[in-house]
């Protein structure tokens, strides 16, 4: 691989995205979406800011574990006045489980002089001190210049001065950012190119909002003109108008340039699932026409496009739609489907031939649940047991007999008005009918311990299994209170696995508990259980 053209990808999703409106990641998602890049390919996953949040805090506290990408702590250099070494800001991310660290500092002398209100060399000499301290702890260190675009316009030496502090004080990057995103695509080739004729060696990375549309064409223009390093998130998440979006970026460098990243084939053809994954864990619709990915980026209604296609696919498609793990479809003659199935498959370990007459029927039933609401891209677990059922490899464990939920509103002994949820449930394991009744906070989950204390009695293995995030989703909202739901649930295991599954249905506890029977199933099945013998 050559050393000029090798381009790292940097994502920053759980941390820049998690800025935009609307969008709350918790501990799970966090975890979730890291192991999925991870997986994707990524060089660097920034994971958040530790010390700025309760989140941030519990997900550096136990990260998980990466194959290949490091995790990135953000941060700012220090405050004025103060040593980097009694800075508490800097001791955050310093003390943080990450590899490395991305420090935010000013490279702009209005916001030196205006919002900082110190000289322009106490700046310089912050950016430096942070740089030096932190590369004390961590194996690598950059620094993010904000609002470099704006300060180098007003300010040429300044900004430029701003990067060789860092790089002085042993920065592995000097990230430019483009801030406020309103910088064109030949203004940021010409600085980055000048910036580049200044630090040769392949040290500087491109960070681009999307205020102006064009934060992918930025990033792609700061790559040619001496950019090595790229930073963005998935789907074009953040503030305002959003991020450079790296779902757009991999394969364009992937597939239209001879720039080499650490992605290879195989993860590329993932690349639409982490996309449809991390809408799942927002509780939100992918977007149809987001390209490369979406859902109308392949597809061809009727007439002269139609038969254009079907003669020779390059004629209005860009690329192979199952490159990146996309699919074509034609109104008129749906051909999608196989390819996507038989990639599943593999990523669960199952082998099958593409003539296999099996994966034509998972393919039918596929389609069949989606058409009534289910989304398989973030939850594996219960694609997984279809696909193992549909094979006849799932024995049965337990079948529910009935459940009962009551919710009692009440004034308790302190005189607070409380709610109370109590679940009774029997399920019948190897012809033996098991009841257990159970409380808990809120219908869902004194179902879910009531299910589980009945389980425990036949299948110890368990013990130590519990729900660890919970989302609903209204499919039909037009239904209002009658609305179809979908449910997803986080599963996780004293051992620390994790594993999503999801139920539909009109009736959100039916939805829950479907999702909840997967959940226990698939702990089952991995774990190699047998249902008990018949007394």
């Amino acid at each position: 691989m050559s050393d000029d053209k090798r381009v790292y990808l940097f994502d920053t999703t759980l941390r820049d995205g998690a800025q935009t409106q609307g969008v709350d990641f918790g501990v799970p998602d966090k975890i979730a979406i890291a192991k999925a890049l991870d997986e994707l390919g990524l060089d660097y996953i920034e994971g958040g800011w530790p010390g700025a949040n309760p989140t941030d805090d519990a997900f550096f506290a136990e990260p998980p574990a990466l194959k290949k990408a490091k995790l990135v702590a953000f941060g700012m250099t220090r405050r004025p006045g103060r040593s980097a070494e009694n800075d508490p800001g800097l001791a955050g991310i310093v003390n943080s489980k990450a590899e490395a660290v991305c420090m935010v500092g000013k490279a702009w002398d209005f916001h030196v002089k205006t919002a900082l209100e110190i000289e322009l060399e106490e700046n310089l000499r912050m950016i430096g001190d942070s740089v030096a301290f932190a590369g004390s702890r961590k194996d690598e260190v950059m620094y993010d210049a904000e609002h470099f675009f704006d300060g180098f316009k007003d300010n040429r030496d300044f900004a430029l001065a701003c990067l060789k502090s860092a790089l002085d004080a042993g920065a592995r990057w000097v990230v430019l950012c483009d801030t406020n995103g309103g910088t064109l695509p030949g203004e940021v080739s010409e600085i980055v190119a000048e910036v580049a004729k200044t630090f040769p060696g392949g040290r500087i990375g491109i960070h681009c909002h999307n205020d102006t549309e064009n934060a992918v064409a930025n990033s792609l223009a700061a790559v040619d003109a001496g950019a090595r390093q790229v930073q963005g998130t998935l789907n074009g998440l953040g503030e305002r108008c959003g991020n450079a979006n790296i779902v757009s970026l991999i394969p364009s460098f992937k597939l239209k340039t001879d720039y080499e990243t650490g992605i290879g084939e195989e993860q590329l053809s993932h690349l639409t699932h982490v996309s449809r994954l991390l809408d799942e864990r927002l509780n939100r619709a992918p977007n149809r026409h987001q390209p490369y990915v979406g859902q109308s980026a392949f597809a061809h209604k009727g007439g002269l496009h139609v038969s254009a296609v079907e003669k020779d696919p390059r004629t209005y498609e860009h690329i192979e739609p199952s490159l990146v793990g996309n699919q074509r479809n034609i109104v008129v003659s749906d051909q999608a489907g196989r390819s996507n199935i038989l990639a599943r498959f593999r990523e669960i370990g199952l082998d099958l031939p593409a003539d296999d007459k099996r994966v034509n029927r998972l393919l039918e039933e596929v389609k069949a649940l989606e058409a009534q609401g289910y989304a398989y891209d973030g939850a594996e677990a219960s694609f997984e047991l279809l696909a193992r059922r549909s094979l006849g490899e799932v024995p049965k464990y337990f079948a529910l007999e009935r459940f009962r939920i009551m919710d009692d509103r009440r004034t308790n002994a302190r005189g607070e008005l409380v709610i109370e949820s109590e679940a009774t449930v029997t399920v019948e394991v190897a012809g033996e009918l098991l009841h257990e009744v159970a409380s808990g906070n809120g219908p869902v989950n004194a179902l879910d311990v009531a299910l589980r204390k009945a389980l425990l009695r036949a299948y110890p293995q368990l013990e130590g299994t519990h729900l660890t995030d919970y989302k609903v989703r209204i499919l039909t909202p037009q239904g209002g209170t009658d609305a179809v739901t979908r449910v997803m649930i986080e599963s996780a295991d004293k051992d620390g696995a994790r594993w999503t599954t999801l139920g539909v249905s009109p009736n959100i506890i039916g939805a829950s508990f479907t999702a909840l029977e997967d959940s226990y199933a698939w702990k089952l099945f991995r774990v190699g259980a047998t249902p008990p013998k018949a007394a």
